[in-house]
């Protein structure tokens, strides 16, 4: 393995706090599941601190997916670079250190249902009172306020809401099956990004901008994948068009589609401009589709697309997925075979660019991470994985004693308690 003085592999001597641009920035994460934490790895791995609280007996993302010793292999990666503490948030016995960490942090990050934090007594007003200038960051299915935002929501009711669902499908003439989900909860990632980009600019605004204080953000799941749909709500308010599922294919280019290989795997090539249409049509022997006014332009291709995807495809069941990624780049025609987990894990651009981080977990053992994007250049202090997911309550003595500086009476008395 290659590995780069950007993003090294994590060595048995880490030090105790990440590093990278956003070092210094002091981020308290009260989340489960997916959005919030997705979110706070990402600044995490850009190194801000990030103080994760969870229930006692632990936050339900730790027992779902696959396991490994007992622990989920998710886990390690959703929750790197954090520091974990349990603390009971409805326990009155909690709150000297709730509000500790309020007026500790620069920011808070939260996901529950909308009016949670309210009822603990921790909603935005009271984060003002105890600390003027924390950002509270809150992601949740449909918002803060709206006629739907009590309805409970998940990444996959987020996705279809918001319309990428129904796009997800094929064309209801080719099958009756039902549109698919993306594979991975793709809406609490949107989210989560919209969130992170969100709290950098509220970051910027109170610091370099100069106001000083915090601000409330508010980031629903539908709205990050609806904000993604690129031309699909103009073209509704200008020509009353409602773009259906086109399965693999690209409906404003052609050829843009997914093709079947020799041995069964799928390549996938994007011939968008009229001169790589040329160059492809060169390798796959078709030259007269090349100039045939049929095929001319990307508007004639669109309107003969079936001609198009036949001849790519008769070619492509001739090669192998990687003979015809090479013959395709070789002659500069963007094209890939789909790639499995195994092959982006084994592939060597993706060890060059250091995105594939090993990894000892002292709870799963040896794994892998994708590593930290963005790169940065060296040229000042940058991201690394200095930790896995932590166990539960790894850090309650280093945070309540030394960051909040708490005595052991006061942590002894929440744990009778039972706040801790």
């Amino acid at each position: 393995m290659t590995t780069s003085s950007l993003h090294p592999t994590v060595a048995p001597d880490a030090p105790a706090r990440p590093d990278g641009p956003l070092r210094g920035l002091k981020v308290l994460e009260l989340g489960h599941f997916i959005a919030a934490p997705f979110c706070t790895r990402m600044l995490a791995d850009q190194g801000a601190d990030v103080i994760k609280v969870e229930a006692r007996g632990g936050e339900p993302l730790r027992n779902w997916g696959l396991s490994s010793n007992g622990k989920s292999i998710i886990w390690s990666l959703h929750n790197r670079n954090k520091r974990c503490i349990t603390l009971d948030m409805k326990n009155p016995a909690a709150q000297p250190a709730i509000e500790g960490l309020i007026r500790w942090a620069d920011v808070v990050v939260e996901n529950f249902r909308p009016g949670q934090l309210e009822k603990w007594g921790y909603g935005y007003e009271a984060m003002q009172t105890l600390n003027p200038r924390v950002i509270l960051c809150r992601i949740s299915g449909y918002g803060q306020d709206g006629p739907y935002h009590t309805r409970h929501s998940f990444g996959a009711v987020g996705e279809a809401m918001g319309g990428l669902r129904y796009l997800t499908g094929y064309p209801a003439e080719q099958t009756p099956l039902p549109p698919v989900r993306t594979g991975v909860s793709i809406g609490d990632d949107l989210s989560a990004l919209y969130a992170v980009g969100g709290i950098l600019a509220a970051v910027y605004e109170r610091d370099v901008a100069g106001t000083g204080r915090g601000r409330q953000i508010d980031v629903a799941l539908y709205e990050g994948v609806f904000s993604m749909l690129e031309g699909i709500l103009p073209e509704y308010g200008t020509l009353g068009v409602v773009r259906d599922p086109q399965g693999s294919a690209m409906p404003t280019a052609v050829p843009s589609d997914t093709y079947r290989t020799a041995d069964e795997r799928w390549l996938v090539i994007a011939g968008n401009s009229d001169a790589i249409y040329k160059r492809l049509c060169k390798i796959i022997g078709r030259e007269d589709m090349a100039e045939d006014p049929e095929y001319r332009t990307n508007s004639d291709r669109i309107r003969n697309r079936a001609k198009v995807d036949a001849a790519i495809a008769t070619w492509v069941a001739t090669v192998s997925a990687a003979e015809g990624d090479r013959i395709l780049n070789d002659a500069g025609v963007p094209a890939t075979r789909a790639y499995t987990v195994r092959d982006c894990a084994e592939d060597p651009h993706f060890r060059a660019r250091d995105m594939i981080v090993e990894i000892d977990d002292p709870l799963i053992g040896k794994t892998l991470h994708p590593g930290i994007v963005p790169r940065f250049d060296a040229n000042g202090a940058v991201g690394r994985i200095a930790w896995p997911g932590p166990d539960i309550g790894a850090h309650n003595e280093e945070v309540f004693g030394h960051d909040l500086g708490m005595s052991s009476d006061q942590i002894n008395t929440m744990r009778k308690e039972g706040a801790v």
